[in-house]
């Protein structure tokens, strides 16, 4: 759907801006809205009244607020309640962020209650509806021209934090009333329809990800189906015997089933201080760098002196094809192979995995056998903590394991790297159209609202094309 632009513009007068229609104005928001900042805690007192807390992650996840959400239940005193309480028409936005770019994500107020609440690192602004509606100031703050300038007035190193005069500073375009109406009206079809796809594509993502799932687990406990298994010159439909476990069944009847602690070696990272860790040096591999995407620095190094290293952390080194596995957390489980040449060591919370000095079960094969889902289920119940799970070599070691004469670990463990890779391009596909998706849905909304393009007439255009 091609649509028009604006027959007249003029100069907005603010160089990121450019040229805006004839008959807008831009102004600064604060002509147009209040702005203040919630100091509304999480933290339950006895004196106080029962609330539900509007927080950061319902802001950053969600174009709109309504209590009917998933909110955290606590108390709030009466003024705070006065003050921070939200209204239809309020836009929420972030106002500290890990990440510059996080910051000013907005969301919208849809629907109230008497106990809704604002919570803390939010800030609340609140339109003049005559002049400025709620709808719009939504999607003028998701626009990249107008949130580009938050993400500017930012200041931080670490943390990221918006001063409050920054907010009410910020230029924005102001169409009228009606105007605005019909630019927010044509943005919630058109960011609705995308939306809708991209749900589509996740659901698609999250199918790929069962049967990626699924072929690990069948092929290390079942084997190669029957015409991989042919190919490899090896038995298609072997006979089975029982495997002696209740949750892992019938195996094939040449296989056995090992504790891992026969099979493979255990290093886990020593669990060095903050005090520790220096500029550079000799790398350090955290559990946050073990992605299943491999191991990625990209946004967390550690280092260490090499004096250290060399006196203390020499045996914790790591060689190059080395498979390493994070144990804590919410990203436990994840397995990727070491592939630097660079010195490297381990940390606490991640687990060097290889084959022991018998070779009973080759690298390969481990990998995927970590990745398993009897693997990870036996895990889940030796992990220890609860705020933060994790286990460690003596928990893995008591996983039971399904081990095939090494020629078919082999053939097995080459049938799964050439699987899980289609698998994986799909998906890659996938998360890429879902990139381009929300890049065009970025790129309308800040046409909409910056008067690139004219919406006014879409309504019947939009209707007719769905």
């Amino acid at each position: 759907m091609k649509l028009p632009a604006y027959p007249r513009t003029k100069p907005s007068g603010v160089e990121w801006l450019g040229d805006v229609p004839e008959h807008w104005e831009v102004k600064r928001l604060k002509t147009s809205a209040t702005c203040w900042v919630s100091n509304v805690d999480k933290v339950p007192a006895e004196d106080e009244l029962p609330v539900r807390l509007c927080n950061y992650t319902d802001v950053y996840y969600h174009d709109h607020i309504t209590p009917d959400m998933e909110l955290m239940e606590t108390t709030a005193t009466a003024d705070e309640i006065r003050r921070f309480g939200l209204r239809v028409g309020d836009v929420v936005i972030t106002k500290d962020s890990e990440e510059w770019s996080d910051i000013a994500v907005p969301a919208l107020v849809k629907k109230t209650a008497a106990d809704l609440v604002c919570g803390y690192h939010l800030a609340i602004i609140r339109s003049r509806p005559k002049v400025l509606l709620g709808d719009y100031l939504l999607r003028a703050f998701q626009s990249c021209a107008v949130n580009q300038q938050f993400q500017v007035a930012a200041s931080g190193v670490t943390r990221y934090g918006l001063p409050k005069a920054s907010i009410g500073d910020a230029w924005i375009p102001l169409p009228d009333v009606a105007e605005q109406r019909a630019i927010a009206a044509f943005l919630d079809r058109e960011t609705g329809r995308v939306d809708r796809l991209v749900a589509k594509k996740r659901e698609l993502i999250e199918r790929l990800k069962e049967k990626r799932t699924a072929l690990i687990s069948r092929t290390v406990t079942r084997g190669l189906p029957p015409a991989a298994a042919r190919a490899a010159g090896l038995p298609a439909n072997p006979p089975l015997k029982p495997s002696a476990l209740d949750w892992l069944g019938d195996i094939p009847a040449h296989w056995e089933v090992r504790k891992f602690s026969r099979c493979a070696f255990f290093q886990e990272g020593p669990g060095l201080r903050n005090w520790q860790f220096t500029q550079d040096g000799i790398r350090v591999i955290c559990v946050t760098n073990i992605t299943e995407a491999g191991i990625s620095f990209a946004n967390y190094e550690k280092f260490i002196s090499e004096e250290e290293y060399e006196s203390t952390y020499r045996h914790f080194t790591v060689a190059k094809g080395d498979l390493l596995l994070s144990s804590s957390g919410n990203s436990w489980g994840k397995v990727a192979t070491f592939d630097a040449d660079e010195v490297a060591i381990l940390n606490t919370s991640t687990i060097r995995v290889n084959e022991n000095s018998q070779r009973t079960v080759i690298r390969s094969l481990i990998g995927w056998l970590l990745t398993s889902e009897g693997t990870r289920e036996q895990l889940g119940l030796f992990m220890t903590g609860s705020c933060q799970p994790n286990f460690g070599p003596s928990h893995l070691a008591r996983v039971w394991i399904c081990v095939p004469p090494l020629p078919e670990q082999a053939a097995i463990a080459a049938y799964l790297d050439s699987e899980t890779a289609k698998l994986d391009a799909l998906v890659a596909k996938v998360e890429a159209a879902i990139e381009r998706l929300q890049e065009y849905r970025t790129a309308l909304i800040t046409a909409a609202v910056t008067g690139k393009i004219d919406v006014r007439g879409a309504r019947a255009t939009c209707l007719a094309a769905e």
